[in-house]
């Protein structure tokens, strides 16, 4: 048995050291890169992401809706800017916005700038938290480690939106307010009958249901759209006995820190983390929920997530 000298002890100790330096530097590198890959990279590299919902009667000509969510437009966001504006060459037939639009105090004029070009087609909307309230500082990753349901949203310090003015401004130029709310809408010759709700992450909601009307065949196709910001799950499950069709929803970010793939960690309310972007059935209804096109103004990153717009062709369920 060969035995190790006191020189020979020093040098394997000194070779662990630098190994275990090598490989912190190593990882305090990667992690240094991938924060600024999230925050300078991610953060602004914007897209639209398209879906099919076959939700309209047989013989139905397609339908284009376009869906923004959680803006939280801050002074100076030029990048988002452009590309909200670039939205409209897309040519909707209906924007559909659900909410968080704000996330700084003297962020309207921004934001109505960069809605400006949409407003040119007909719009809903419905409001989520940061349409009300202003962010606060906090831990931007606590929400990886502690369960948000939204009991906590009225203990938090709240600086108050011009939410009056915002909604003023939306209603001026045509667009049509869903706040606990129904209303019918014909465009291009479909019927939209829509049910929307306040935040239920605030507790805001109050279903309206749909119209008395929207169940009586016309001599328009139609279609039931529930609209909200936040996608928890009794709002899901009561527009579902309500009789929608399919629902839009925002809020979740998709995750915003992701998993390799896209794979959420967290929805930011109670629907399983799995369904925070893109479309998944409820009680065989399709939802639609949107990665957002933007974060808290405290927590300016994204990984695996990239912000989105999402251009939605409703068809005929039967072609």
């Amino acid at each position: 048995m060969t035995s190790l000298n006191s020189f020979d002890v020093a040098a394997s100790i000194r070779f662990a050291s630098k190994t275990v330096s090598a490989i912190l530097a190593a990882g305090a590198v990667a992690g240094a890169a991938t924060a600024a890959y999230a925050r300078f990279y991610e953060l602004n590299n914007f897209g639209v992401r398209q879906e099919v919902l076959p939700v309209l009667p047989a013989g139905s000509p397609d339908f284009r809706v376009l869906h923004i969510s959680d803006m939280h437009m801050i002074p100076g966001q030029k990048q988002k800017t452009a590309f909200m504006h670039s939205l409209a060459d897309l040519q909707p037939d209906l924007v559909i916005n659900t909410g968080d639009n704000l996330s700084h105090m003297s962020g309207l004029p921004a934001l109505l700038e960069a809605l400006g070009p949409l407003f040119d087609f007909p719009g809903v909307y419905v409001p989520g938290s940061n349409c009300y309230f202003a962010p606060v500082p906090k831990n931007p990753a606590r929400y990886l480690w502690k369960k948000n349901t939204g009991d906590e949203a009225g203990s938090e310090p709240r600086n108050l939106l011009p939410t009056q003015d915002m909604h003023d401004a939306f209603d001026a130029r045509g667009w049509v307010g869903l706040i606990n709310r129904h209303d019918t809408l014909t465009i291009n010759g479909l019927r939209l009958e829509f049910s929307g709700v306040d935040d239920p992450h605030l507790d805001y909601d109050q279903h309206p249901g749909f119209a008395p009307t929207a169940f009586e065949a016309g001599k328009d196709p139609s279609v039931r759209l529930g609209v909200c910001h936040a996608p928890y799950m009794r709002t899901l499950e009561r527009f579902v006995d309500d009789g929608a069709q399919a629902i839009f929803a925002g809020h979740t970010h998709g995750g915003q820190v992701c998993l390799p793939g896209g794979h959420a960690l967290v929805s930011n309310c109670d629907l399983p983390p799995e369904r925070a972007k893109g479309v998944s059935l409820q009680g065989g209804v399709p939802v639609q929920v949107s990665a957002g096109l933007g974060t808290s103004r405290y927590a300016q990153v994204r990984l695996f997530c990239p912000p989105e717009a999402v251009l939605v062709t409703l068809t005929s369920a039967q072609q």
